[in-house]
């Protein structure tokens, strides 16, 4: 069901846009539109939920302080059905927000109160990223350039990757950043490195945002921080991606 006042085009991209605050809801609709985004709205966390669900979106603009459901609460909905890239929307200058929604899954951040270019701009960043993932020609071998490390096989082509034979569940960020470690394979990543690679714009740069999506990763990787497979932390450098067959303890 689309909100009153949705521009559809035909070919575009399809926005959901979660926020309560209904006059910027129509600014940012507005302005998209003639990017070719077409923007439906939904103005309580509940409704979100519901909207997500009647997808398919190209992405989510969602807001952290929503009525019925905060926007965290309907972020951890949306995952539990959907890998759609999410946009949230954070105080401004609120880090802890900023963590907590790429701990969820979020996959990038913007704060409230920034410029509707700016929106656009994070907004095309990860709708492109998962239009090259949609477009990826599907193989029946292993494509051209996967990387095989141990059990975990990644293929950049496609944008997937598998460990021990089961598929991962990654969020575009997390794909870029493990891709990232993998081709630079027992060589350490430093945060501004990993930043500069696996983002296509200028970043409000905190350490935390990486240590976040490498503990993300880890997660899925099985890894134990203390005694990694694949992922290990090099102090006051940054991180490198192991091979543990090779690896020595």
């Amino acid at each position: 069901m689309n909100a009153p006042g949705t521009h559809f085009q035909e070919s575009g991209s399809r926005v959901l846009m979660i926020d309560d605050d209904r006059e910027f809801c129509e600014l940012v609709q507005d302005y998209l539109s003639p990017f070719g985004y077409a923007v439906s709205l939904a103005h309580t966390g509940p409704a979100g939920v519901n909207a997500a669900e009647e997808g398919p979106w190209q992405a989510v603009i969602l807001d952290v302080m929503l009525p019925g459901l905060d926007g965290f609460e309907v972020l951890k909905k949306i995952r539990r059905k959907s890998d759609v890239p999410v946009l949230m929307l954070t105080a401004r200058g609120d880090e802890m927000d900023q963590i907590a929604g790429l701990e969820i899954g979020a996959d990038d951040y913007l704060p409230k109160g920034s410029s509707t270019r700016q929106l656009l701009a994070r907004l095309h960043s990860i709708t492109r990223r998962a239009a090259v993932a949609a477009s990826a020609p599907a193989s029946g071998g292993a494509p051209t350039g996967t990387i095989v490390i141990a059990d975990l096989r990644i293929q950049p082509e496609s944008r997937t990757a598998s460990l021990g034979g089961q598929p991962l569940t990654l969020t575009p960020g997390e794909f870029d950043m493990l891709l990232s470690m993998a081709r630079a394979k027992g060589r350490v990543k430093t945060r501004d490195a990993l930043l500069s690679e696996i983002r296509d714009r200028e970043w409000e740069v905190f350490d935390r945002a990486i240590d976040v999506q490498i503990s993300a990763l880890r997660r899925k990787l099985g890894d134990d921080p203390k005694n990694p497979r694949f992922i290990r932390t090099v102090r006051s450098a940054g991180y490198m991606l192991m091979d543990p067959d090779t690896a020595m303890s």
